[in-house]
């Protein structure tokens, strides 16, 4: 059996295509992901809103994925994988196209109505891509598979990041000037119109790509199209997963993890803010932490070969706590610095969780329990909400006010650090039963 283990391939050179196809939508959703992370700060700027008005940008994004992964899965469980993955993407390219008439009307609730339906598209993606990529191979291989293909994510997150960067940060004309709310009524509503133009642009070009990718799938030939298991009954189903400690354990965890990773990205902006660096510069320090998850996600990859992933989720974890805690207390930007490498401690979390969750189920039971660690991913819609809240208690800036000795902004990561505190005991637990 342990030559077995060592000698099982990530993937067999049989199904080599359509893992590298399916590996490529991992891309697609790290890029929206980003490219959407400093909307948040853009909006709050051009729509004059508060922090936590702004964090509806979060909450519309991550609450499509909350809504839509259950009904995802089951049109998966019935149908086929590479159906899903087209409808996935259908719903992507529509709601990146929805924000042209979303611009013309200027309402912040049609931009988040856009995202919701976008995410729709994310949520059948991840739905089906996940699991997939664990069924491709040796079940002893599949989380270091799964790992090798959430690589993946971050190269999409660093091209959103970078066009975030370049083609919107830098054309805010309402970032540029400082003291915008002083403006006059007409001077704003130009300006405004100009600003969301600015933001629409690279997402309606992102919905052309996808149709396009659309295109290519659709005549490509898929296999593994549906599950040779017999379909069990949902109900029957759902009793299994629930009863599984290990597999709701790491729903919850899940839940903690992509909070906190929102959380730490998204309110990147806010913090360089509040030491005086603007935002389009603060993308830089972004940029450097999706490398730094990159690299993470490389390492612990190739560590996962040695290391049983209970007890590595528990050291990155652990790790991530003490960056955060410098987050919260170091001053100047060597806070920022702590809260930039959070990144390459974090970067290991998400697939780690996911493959220890589904790793005694079935197929058809991984159906369900993936759709279930996707709906987690409402974390990141919650979170950042309350994060903003925190960071309005004493007003709309982000250092309005001291607490526990450190301005609201910092004081704020203390979320991400209970996030990152209760993700440690879960590996803890995952590797006492498992070594």
């Amino acid at each position: 059996m342990k030559t077995e283990q060592k000698t099982a391939p990530l993937v067999s050179r049989k199904v080599v295509v359509p893992f590298i196809l399916i590996t490529s939508l991992f891309a697609l959703w790290g890029f929206a992901n980003a490219v959407t992370d400093p909307m948040v700060q853009a909006f709050k700027k051009v729509l004059e809103l508060s922090n936590s008005q702004a964090a509806w940008v979060q909450m519309a994004f991550y609450g499509g994925y909350f809504c839509m992964a259950l009904p995802a899965a089951l049109f998966v469980r019935k149908y086929s994988y590479k159906t899903g993955v087209l409808i996935g993407l259908a719903l992507y390219a529509m709601g990146a196209l929805m924000f042209y008439p979303a611009a013309i009307t200027e309402q912040f609730w049609f931009f988040c109505l856009s995202l919701y339906i976008l995410t729709f598209g994310l949520a059948f993606l991840e739905t089906t891509a996940n699991p997939y990529i664990l069924a491709m191979g040796s079940s002893d291989t599949a989380t270091q598979r799964l790992n090798f293909s959430q690589a993946f994510n971050p190269i999409g997150a660093i091209l959103g990041l970078l066009v975030a960067q370049q083609f919107v940060l830098k054309k805010l004309k309402s970032d540029d000037i400082g003291n915008f709310e002083s403006l006059t009524e007409t001077k704003k509503a130009m300006i405004r119109t100009s600003d969301l133009l600015v933001i629409r642009d690279p997402y309606v070009i992102l919905g052309l790509v996808i149709i396009g990718i659309f295109l290519f799938i659709l005549i490509n030939k898929m296999p593994q199209a549906k599950s040779k298991e017999e379909i069990s009954s949902l109900k029957r189903t759902i009793q299994n997963l629930t009863r599984n400690r290990k597999f709701g354990a790491g729903v919850l965890a899940q839940v903690f993890y992509v909070g906190a990773q929102i959380m730490c990205w998204t309110y990147i902006y806010q913090y360089a803010e509040a030491i005086g660096i603007a935002s389009d510069t603060a993308a830089n320090y972004q940029f450097v932490a999706f490398i730094l998850f990159f690299v993470g996600r490389a390492f612990g990859t190739y560590l996962l070969r040695f290391v049983e992933s209970g007890k590595l989720l528990m050291v990155f974890s652990l790790l991530a706590v003490f960056f955060t805690v410098v987050t919260i207390f170091a001053t100047g930007v060597y806070g920022l610095y702590a809260l930039v490498g959070i990144s390459f401690f974090m970067s290991l979390m998400f697939p780690t969780i996911y493959g220890i969750a589904l790793s005694d189920l079935s197929e058809e039971e991984s159906k369900i329990g993936a759709a279930g660690l996707v709906m987690a991913i409402v974390g990141g819609a919650l979170m950042p909400k309350f994060q903003g809240m925190v960071i309005d208690i004493g007003g709309n800036g982000v250092s309005d006010i001291k607490i526990l000795g450190v301005s609201e902004i910092n004081f704020s990561f203390i979320l991400p650090l209970m996030c990152f505190s209760l993700i440690a005991i879960y590996g803890s637990v995952v590797h006492r039963h498992m070594a």
